[in-house]
């Protein structure tokens, strides 16, 4: 017999005039084969031949009455059991019950001293073994109510545990956060709107270099933004920033506007510019300037360097900058840490807002390293695609001939506020930034861990991180750079943390990779997708992969799935970087 105490089961055979309450006792040996005991609560005389046990589980329920002769044998386990420690508890039941999500049902084979309880919760109208594992076909009402019923009558105690209702507390809690603008520069376009038709009408943003500084470089294609983004800033303006801080400006403007905000800056909407913040991720910001430089310090002299060249090639000058245009005093913060930068500056604004030490917050990522010497070190790796342009984009994420990533350029930014800020001033919402994790592969300086181990933490500390379930995820926005190794990784690690059924789309095709901006411009299409209910196609992968496991979106857009409210975006940076961004809708 199973027994989760120290004490050993020694089963032998006793008259019943010889039990005494506490003891553990089987009626037959059969009963004894099938692990079916009862607790002895009472003994009483019935007739002088006769005696009377009361019977309880031992791990709860209802009392029972068996009358046996004097010396009728039975079997006891040599175990005392405290008869005062053993609930009485009965079933509840089911058919009397209004169903919540959250509530919890479970079943306890209560005449097994070693059984494990057995527990259903509710999740969108659906009942789960297990939360976090979508390995197992969810259960209806109907067939929860069935199966309950199937285990009472076999002797199991089912209880019915009801969501506990929210109650007032003394503590402070954590501030939801929402998103209520969005802003982006792309290979598409400029603009929210020219991102969203592109991907939804599956266009390639991807374009050959034109120039004789790319002329002799093995790969000339890349997701170059198809605007001079100087032209669309006041001349003075642009001259001071470096191009990858023309693209944040312009995005992070769009998404203040969109949320309702006036473009002449903090003051002018109303709002404290010490409680507003931004939080930028870039990996160089644009490398062309300091290359600028040098090649002026070695053709002209120093008299010929410009003294913007320092402060235009720091990776901080996209925050910077946008701090500038738009008055904001509470911070401009830069992250870098490779491909997963945007991502990682979206989830830490998250926090910051969370927690209070600002109420608003533009937050993305901006990049423009689509230059000579950029080109030609990824070319050098062996990292870029050779694929030339042609009827698929040379991207192809997931694909069966993916060699390599596009280059890319452009900003995306989000839009974030407090919900109590933005309810306050009546701001429309798209969703709700619920969460966002972490974690580094510590493999390579540049391949990903092969396993998948780390994206795989990364995903399940985010999902945790928006307090929710694995089930409750609709929809991944893949990192999928179309590298073979890289794409292999992350599909490994969606199997293993959401099974195989949850829609995945990868943008890659449409826009290349847009390296520290890739996770901006990500998220703003990852809000898209749960504001409109419609999953754009990943192009490029005519072909997928037989070992990549996955439902990819191709061919055309589906509308995301009814049941479950989460949305992940991934990033993941070369030497180990993995950053998770949770986006939930809202109703």
């Amino acid at each position: 017999m199973r027994n989760s105490s120290d004490v050993p089961v020694q089963p032998h055979a006793v008259t019943v005039a010889e039990v005494i309450p506490g003891d553990l006792l089987a009626l037959s040996e059969q009963d004894v084969a099938e692990d079916k005991w009862h607790v002895v609560m009472h003994t009483l005389p019935e007739t002088p031949h006769t005696i009377r046990l009361t019977l309880r589980p031992p791990l709860g329920g209802m009392d029972h009455d068996e009358v046996f002769e004097r010396g009728h044998r039975v079997t006891v386990a040599c175990r005392r059991m405290d008869v005062t420690g053993i609930p009485e508890i009965t079933s509840t039941d089911l058919t009397r019950v209004e169903f919540r999500d959250g509530d919890r049902v479970t079943s306890l084979r209560a005449v097994d001293p070693g059984a494990v309880e057995e527990s259903y919760t509710r999740r969108w109208g659906r009942w789960h073994r297990d939360l976090e594992s979508r390995a197992e076909e969810p259960v209806s009402d109907a067939g929860l109510r069935e199966h309950a019923a199937r285990a009472v009558a076999e002797g199991h105690v089912v209880r019915h545990l009801p969501r506990p209702r929210c109650t007032a507390t003394g503590g402070t809690a954590p501030r939801r956060v929402v998103v209520t603008g969005l802003g982006a520069v792309t290979p598409l376009g400029v603009g929210v709107e020219e991102l969203w038709q592109g991907l939804v009408e599956g266009r390639c943003g991807i374009r050959e270099l034109e120039g004789e500084e790319f002329a002799e470089l093995p790969v000339r294609v890349a997701g170059s933004v198809p605007v001079d983004p100087a032209e669309l800033l006041p001349r003075p303006q642009a001259r001071r920033m470096n191009r990858a801080a023309q693209f944040a400006v312009l995005a992070a403007r769009e998404a203040w506007q969109d949320g309702g905000f006036d473009v002449a800056g903090t003051v002018e909407s109303g709002l404290d510019p010490e409680r507003v913040g931004v939080s930028v991720g870039a990996i160089l910001g644009d490398a062309s300037v300091l290359v600028g430089g040098d090649r002026k310090l070695r053709d002209k002299g120093p008299r010929a360097v410009s003294p913007l060249t320092t402060p235009m090639t720091v990776p901080s000058q996209a925050a910077s900058q946008v701090s500038l245009a738009l008055r904001i005093t509470g911070e401009a913060r830069t992250v870098t840490s490779a491909c997963a930068s945007g991502t990682e500056a979206i989830g830490q604004a998250i926090d910051r807002i969370r927690y209070g030490h600002v109420d608003v917050a533009l937050a993305g990522g901006a990049e423009a390293v689509v230059t000579p010497a950029i080109m030609a070190s990824f070319a050098a790796m062996r990292a870029l695609s050779t694929h030339e342009l042609g009827s698929t984009s040379p991207s192809r994420p997931f694909a069966k001939d993916r060699d390599g990533f596009v280059n890319g350029e452009g900003a995306g930014f989000l839009l974030l506020e407090s919900e109590e800020h933005a309810r306050a001033r009546g701001a429309r919402v798209y969703c709700e930034a619920a969460g966002w994790g972490l974690s580094a592969d510590a493999h390579h300086m540049a391949a990903p861990d092969p396993s998948g181990s780390g994206v795989a933490l990364a995903l399940r500390r985010a999902v945790r991180d928006a307090g929710a379930h694995v089930v409750d995820v609709v929809h991944v926005n893949a990192h999928a750079t179309a590298t073979t190794d890289g794409d292999l990784a992350e599909a490994s690690a969606l199997r293993a943390v959401l099974g195989a059924d949850v829609p995945v789309t990868a943008l890659k095709g449409h826009l290349g990779h847009l390296q520290g901006a890739a996770g901006g411009v990500e998220a703003v299409a990852t809000v898209l997708t749960l504001h409109h209910g419609l999953i754009p196609p990943t192009i490029g992968c005519e072909d997928q992969d037989d070992a990549i496991v996955l439902d990819v979106v191709t061919n055309s857009p589906r509308a995301l799935p009814a049941l479950g409210d989460l949305a992940l975006s991934n990033s993941f940076g070369f030497g180990g970087h993995n950053a998770v961004l949770a986006l939930r809708r809202t109703a």
